[in-house]
């Protein structure tokens, strides 16, 4: 784990429109799972490994995510004011608080029960061998999920597009590959796409739920 990242991106932006009357005067992020946010549990597991540095990026009702973190003043906020960027656009645009080294990133829509997400990806962390690290978890152990799943995984651990296992919103990446997209706005499957092509990618299986 020596060569784990420092710096953790929650991603916090989005409008959750699919969550209906849920998000419908609150952020996702903000929706409350067991008695708590949706964020409070993803920021459990940063708390868990203890960065240098972590950056919240905001867009939707952005006060509210500002009034909730006002006790933390470890976290950097990122706002997107006139436009959602997604998430590749978005990772960009925090560049300059979280640094140039590898990052982990942490979607703020899922809860994980057994051992630390972010744990179990700086034990895997390869930086000679990958650009990307993510967890997955089998399509068939992923609670609430219809579909197939988003990638394939060799016995190397390489991953490549296909069913069977699902991307759990966490991984560690690298953030050079965002300097050459021309586009403001888009979704980090475009450098993904580009570390897959390379064989770069990499994947480690969640022991625990999501």
């Amino acid at each position: 784990m020596q060569n784990s990242p420092n710096a953790v991106m929650l991603f916090a932006a989005g409008r959750g429109t699919r969550m209906g009357d849920l998000t419908a005067d609150r952020p996702k992020p903000l929706i409350r799972v067991g008695g708590r946010t949706l964020l409070d549990h993803a920021l459990d597991q940063v708390d868990a490994i203890k960065p240098q540095r972590i950056v919240v990026n905001t867009h939707y009702h952005a006060d509210q995510i500002a009034a909730h973190l006002a006790d933390r003043p470890d976290i950097i906020l990122s706002h997107e004011a006139d436009t959602l960027l997604e998430t590749g656009g978005g990772l960009r645009n925090a560049l300059p608080a979280l640094g140039k080294d590898p990052v982990f990133t942490l979607n703020t829509d899922a809860v994980w029960t057994g051992p630390s997400p972010l744990t179990e990806l700086a034990a895997a962390w390869d930086p000679d061998r990958m650009d990307a690290l993510m967890l997955l978890i089998p399509a068939d152990r992923a609670r609430a999920y219809t579909g197939a799943g988003d990638f394939e995984i060799d016995p190397a651990g390489h991953l490549t597009r296909g069913p069977g296992y699902v991307y759990t919103g966490a991984q560690i990446i690298k953030t050079d590959g965002l300097a050459i997209i021309p586009d403001q706005v888009f979704s980090l499957n475009l450098l993904w796409d580009s570390m897959l092509l390379d064989q770069r990618v990499f994947g480690v299986i969640h022991a625990g739920g999501w």
